[in-house]
């Protein structure tokens, strides 16, 4: 039988907390920052979920060769039942998504949906994969707009998109390794993203864009120097785990400082849950 450990690490469970803080970044964005922001934050987790069973899904063969102890390779979930947890989790997302923030949210939330599908039975494997996935995560931001302006959040959606090109482009060679060119790349990128999010306005801005520089810019760092697959796979890692510390940046520069600051948080429990269950 399937418990709930193995449902777990078919979702990547501790991932999710790399996305609650986009749709908190793109409410503070807007100034709709409300209770309700954590409703659209479960829907956004919902669809996170969704998505990792539906890429082991995708990827169970590859995955039977190169990583044979993910749940569906190794038997102790079967496809169907992958399927079956992808489907109820993108249909409870976009329901909780329209519940929590009505039609607007919905508007965002159909097209997320898509975009997460589309990644992980189409566009992953093509050249177009990076980019997907950088709208998937774009998108999460926009979902937290509400009632809001859609323009004043694209900045912030626009970065979160960034720091997941980057993540995606190293994913890419996590169980193959690279060049070093590769981190080389990515790490500059992440310099960039790095000071998109910081704010000369705040103090606490400032000082969350630089933990998640040093965050994932540690890992690449590591990378540049032996890019093998471990090494690819832990930058990987790192860039998830310091999602929380971006997006928190990212709220801070909103004008939201204390809600920046619990946001950054997760990335304190993101870590030690990576070393239980691999995020990627």
């Amino acid at each position: 039988m399937t418990g709930w450990r193995d449902l777990a690490e078919l979702v990547r469970a501790p991932a999710a907390l790399s996305v609650p803080g986009d749709v908190v970044a793109g409410a503070a964005a807007a100034g709709t920052l409300r209770p309700r922001t954590l409703a659209l934050a479960g829907a956004s987790v919902c669809l996170y979920w969704a998505g990792m069973a539906a890429n082991d899904l995708a990827d169970r063969k590859i995955d039977a060769v190169e990583r044979p102890g993910r749940p569906i390779p190794s038997g102790r979930v079967r496809p169907g039942t992958a399927l079956g947890v992808a489907a109820a989790l993108t249909g409870a997302g976009v329901t909780i998504a329209a519940l929590a923030g009505g039609r607007r949210a919905a508007a965002v939330a159909v097209p997320l949906a898509g975009a997460v599908w589309a990644y992980d039975l189409i566009a992953k494997k093509t050249a177009a994969g990076p980019a997907v996935m950088a709208a998937c995560r774009g998108l999460d931001v926009l979902l937290g707009v509400g009632p809001g302006r859609y323009r004043a959040a694209v900045p912030a959606a626009a970065t979160v998109a960034a720091h997941t090109y980057l993540i995606t482009l190293l994913s890419r060679r996590e169980t193959t390794g690279a060049t070093a060119s590769l981190p080389a790349s990515t790490l500059a990128g992440t310099a960039m993203v790095a000071g998109a999010a910081a704010s000369p306005a705040t103090t606490v801005g400032g000082l969350l864009s630089a933990w998640y520089a040093a965050r994932f810019g540690a890992a690449q760092q590591r990378a540049l120097t032996s890019p093998d697959a471990a090494t690819l796979q832990g930058a990987v890692t790192a860039g998830i785990t310091a999602f929380p510390a971006l997006q928190g940046a990212l709220t801070a520069r909103a004008g939201r400082p204390t809600a920046g600051v619990a946001v950054a948080g997760a990335a304190l429990l993101a870590a030690p849950l990576a070393r239980k269950v691999s995020p990627t």
